[in-house]
């Protein structure tokens, strides 16, 4: 892989570390969704559907520089599928240009080397696929085999950083194979992760004995190579309560196609604001507001972000309870005009 600007871009990420230590008053990830169609229909996803157009290329923009004047420090492109939008690279160096660092999620469907160097011109600086098994079955269709050709494109031509996800959990038939894209994806220079992900209604599944077995392997590489794990994970495998300090809606925002703020991704109905009129007050508020949902949560982005802050600031005030959530059921809800199906990040 080439790096036009690797110390520049790891500087900066340096920089949102240390920001984000000294003080709680700006987000620091925002995902935004340009394009809730998609490609593809993976089983387990309720982030998609198949018809949906893109989100004007204005709207989004006011949208990106309504982040920006948040003091928002990353700012993620997820969907749907946000290679389908037709003025995607637009976004991406509006992002760039109030010194946000850009990212991007996609299946990898479309990373032909011309799109890819498009992406290098717009200033992408993070990109993450997730891949879900080997080959494709009935559960997903982002192989390894369909998408090998796609990592190849990426590690001659991309100036960005790339992270490929590979999953076990609820559906997953072959957890095996999570070694082996990991593998793969560290053979082609790329950092890797591990997801594990729940099932179409949001619920986690405590891993199976053979999930366990993959989960314990990678888990003992990621100590000197690849994988990295922070300890919600523990948790997640074995289906047990995990306790942190959910910081959604305040340091993590989540932008749906029609410019509301949620959450998270499973989360979506509330606080339900425009982006555009979001304050500094509504930031304070949900960064101090418990969320029950949090015990179970399976949101990696969500998980990382709130390391910056679960030492410190003990949340009070009236807590939000989802309406589908019980100490019972270790469910994710999800509150969507068009409750389909995305990736897990």
């Amino acid at each position: 892989m080439k790096f036009r600007n690797k110390a520049a871009i790891r500087a900066r990420e340096l920089w949102m570390i240390a920001k984000g230590l000294v003080t709680t008053r700006h987000p620091v990830l925002a995902h935004i969704v340009p394009m809730r169609r998609c490609n593809l229909a993976c089983t387990y996803c309720n982030e998609f559907d198949d018809f949906s157009p893109p989100v004007p290329l204005d709207d989004m923009l006011r949208r990106v520089d309504k982040l920006g004047e948040l003091g928002t420090e990353v700012v993620t492109i997820s969907g749907g599928e946000p290679t389908l939008h037709p003025e995607l690279d637009e976004i991406i160096r509006r992002i760039r240009s109030h010194g946000m660092i850009a990212g991007l999620i996609t299946n990898g469907y479309f990373l032909t080397p011309e799109r890819i160097h498009r992406l290098n011109e717009a200033g992408l600086q993070h990109l993450q696929i997730s891949i879900d098994n080997v080959k494709p079955d009935e559960v997903s269709k982002k192989s390894l085999k369909v998408l090998d050709g796609k990592l190849v494109n990426l590690s001659k031509h991309a100036e960005f950083f790339v992270n490929i996800n590979s999953v076990i959990g609820s559906g997953i038939d072959n957890p095996e194979d999570a070694v082996q894209v990991a593998s793969r994806a560290v053979a082609l220079g790329f950092s890797t992760t591990l997801g594990i992900i729940h099932d179409g209604a949001g619920k986690l599944v405590p891993l199976s004995g053979g999930e366990k077995s993959v989960y314990e392997r990678l888990r003992e590489q990621g100590k000197t190579s690849y994988a990295r794990f922070t300890g919600f994970r523990e948790d997640l495998a074995q289906g047990k309560p995990h306790n942190w300090r959910c910081r959604a809606g305040g340091r993590y925002l989540y932008i749906c196609e029609d410019g509301r703020v949620h959450l998270c991704s499973q989360q979506r109905g509330y606080p339900n604001n425009p982006i555009e009129d979001y304050t500094k007050d509504d930031l304070r508020r949900e960064f101090n507001r418990p969320k029950s949902c949090a015990r179970y949560c399976t949101i990696a982005c969500v998980q990382i972000v709130g390391l910056f802050d679960n030492w410190r600031a003990p949340q009070k005030g009236e807590p939000y309870v989802s309406r589908k959530a019980s100490s019972a059921s270790p469910v994710v809800p999800i509150e969507s005009k068009a409750e389909a199906q995305h990736q897990q990040v």
